[in-house]
């Protein structure tokens, strides 16, 4: 933590919600304040199991290389203390993608996945954040609104009421509130009660559903090696999976269903979705495993993004971030590391004084512009979904799904694509000369991927492009 004698931004700072993106702010705003409070309805502290705070919980989650990397700079030693309690890592680029029924060619990535189930990473995190001095937890306590100025114009606090014993609603009082309740946020509620207009909302209606186990297998060395199998859902191919490895020699499985569909909780029907899906590696891995727990469904009915940055008037000393302001398809595993990333946004802002909250939530929507175009642009790419589809959505979609096609032979093209997923590399890398060269050559019938070829063909390019692999 900072020394706050010298330029303290306020006393007291506020974080709704102990999730992901709530440790983060509190993490960041102990730099800036002299006391952080972290309030939330669920007990936070020794948890490692699914609360109910986070239904997803018990589904395989996905921290982007970019996530990893800022955990590591906020918390150093980070990813040593995982690997030595336990987590499982491996390179990005090497582990089992397959795409439209294919697997992508392997390549490392020098991009580090971090693989353990999303309670046990959220503790490691809880777990830094306890570390500091000026940070406490508010656990077991229902917010119920906002306090503020007579006239609305500012934020003044949160009231909260604790659980148990007909306890009373009490105010806690802030120099600056942040909301990271996810989803259900009710800040567009609070907003209109203090005079305000609500956030427009953009709204992707996907109909996801996930069903997932925790299993150990029997033999380890049935994978080869491997970390993760992921048989990505695609419209050609809509039921999807995620096997992980996880911590202490468990692994994870979560099988996907789009647009209504869904695989069984009873073992049997849960099996013959394993059985249905385009590549037989989970069920070869799973079907002699043992499980580890029941199995849970948890439905995801849209990706919803909160369009505060719009707003021609906003309370002072209120922010939002995470979830509350957008919420995407879990499937592209996308929400830890935005909120990170949102986290450094919120940094750079107390590093100039008390943050402006419409410069604020205009930037944090600037974040989360690249990651919404990815997950919106796959999730449009089902024609069932109903969204309006510009012509430059379709003409990526079409260019993607080409890109993908040719990374099953051209594992520098994976390696690229898997940069871009992981939020490091700028999404504009996909289209370089290079890149779109190699993906209109790996997209023929049987290419020949030897070096005469690349030089006969395009002899301008010997030197800049390396023969695929």
């Amino acid at each position: 933590m900072a020394d706050l004698a010298g330029n303290p931004v306020g006393n007291r700072a506020v974080v709704l919600g102990g999730s992901m993106a709530g440790l983060l702010a509190a993490r960041v705003l102990s730099e800036s304040y002299a006391e952080v409070l972290i309030v939330d309805r669920d007990k936070l502290i020794g948890v490692t199991t699914a609360r109910r705070g986070v239904p997803q919980g018990r589904h395989v989650h996905g921290l982007l290389a970019r996530g990893q990397q800022i955990l590591e700079e906020l918390f150093p030693g980070f990813t040593q203390r995982t690997i030595a309690a336990g987590v499982p890592t491996g390179d990005l680029g090497t582990l089992r993608w397959y795409f439209n029924g294919v697997r992508l060619k392997p390549r490392a990535t020098g991009l580090l996945c971090v693989s353990a189930a999303r309670p046990v990473l959220e503790a490691h995190v809880r777990e830094g954040v306890q570390a500091l001095p000026n940070v406490r937890f508010i656990e077991e306590t229902d917010i119920a609104g906002l306090v503020a100025t007579p006239e609305g114009d500012r934020v003044t606090g949160v009231r909260v009421q604790r659980h148990g014993g007909g306890a009373a609603e009490e105010i806690i009082e802030a120099d600056l509130v942040v909301d990271a309740t996810g989803r259900g946020s009710r800040t567009p509620v609070w907003l209109e009660e203090l005079g305000y207009e609500r956030p427009e909302e953009s709204q992707i209606k996907v109909n996801l559903t996930y069903t997932s186990g925790q299993f150990r297998l029997r033999d380890e060395s049935i994978l080869n090696g491997d970390l993760s199998i992921n048989p990505v859902s695609s419209p050609s191919h809509p039921r999807g999976a995620f096997f992980s490895r996880i911590e202490n020699g468990k692994s994870a499985l979560s099988l996907t269903g789009v647009l209504g569909d869904a695989a069984p909780t009873d073992r049997e029907g849960f099996m013959d979705f394993v059985k249905s899906l385009p590549v037989p590696d989970i069920y070869d891995v799973i079907k002699d495993a043992e499980p580890l727990d029941d199995l849970v469904a948890f439905k995801y009915p849209a990706s919803v993004r909160r369009h505060y940055e719009r707003l021609e008037r906003f309370p002072e000393r209120l922010l939002v971030l995470g979830d509350a302001a957008c919420s995407f398809n879990p499937v592209y595993g996308q929400g830890m590391t935005v909120a990170a990333l949102e986290s450094l946004t919120l940094r750079d802002h107390l590093r100039r004084g008390v943050p402006d909250p419409k410069t604020f939530l205009q930037d944090i929507s600037n974040v989360i512009e690249v990651p919404w175009g990815v997950s919106a642009g796959g999730d449009l790419a089902y024609e069932e979904v109903e969204a309006p589809r510009p012509p430059m959505v379709r003409i990526m979609n079409n260019y993607m799904a080409m890109l993908q096609a040719s990374a099953t032979r051209d594992g520098a093209i994976t390696r690229t694509f898997m940069r871009v997923a992981g939020l490091v590399d700028s999404p504009q890398d996909l289209m370089s000369p290079d890149m779109m060269f190699r993906v209109i050559w790996n997209a023929k019938p049987d290419p020949q991927p030897s070096a005469p070829n690349w030089q006969v063909s395009r002899p301008e390019l010997a030197d800049r492009v390396p023969v695929p692999a």
